[in-house]
């Protein structure tokens, strides 16, 4: 059994410049590269696909951003973590051991 070839980020940008640029057709640049033709087109479509986002505007605050919004969830889910193991002890105070489901 063989396993599948893994490419670079690297290695695909490249190989999708050049058949962006079409100097040469996608047979011979997988034969240049050793991948198949479908692969390049995939690579190539991406590449156009996500070119827009390297120009967009506020993608330098967007981390902050993220990191802002990650640090509100984390501070949420601890909340949720306490009252649910308040709400737990509480019902088997109330219920005894058949009112723990876990």
């Amino acid at each position: 059994m063989t396993k599948r070839k893994r490419y670079s980020a690297e290695f695909k940008a490249r190989v999708a410049l050049e058949a962006i640029r079409e100097e040469l057709t996608l047979a011979e640049l997988a034969k240049k590269h050793g991948v198949h033709p479908n692969m390049i087109s995939g690579w190539k479509r991406a590449a156009i696909e996500n070119m827009a986002t390297a120009f967009g505007k506020g993608t330098g605050s967007g981390a902050k951003n993220n990191d802002a919004e990650i640090e509100k969830l984390h501070a949420k889910i601890g909340q949720l973590v306490v009252e649910r193991d308040f709400l737990a002890n509480a019902s088997v105070q109330l219920l005894g051991k058949r009112g723990r489901k876990w």
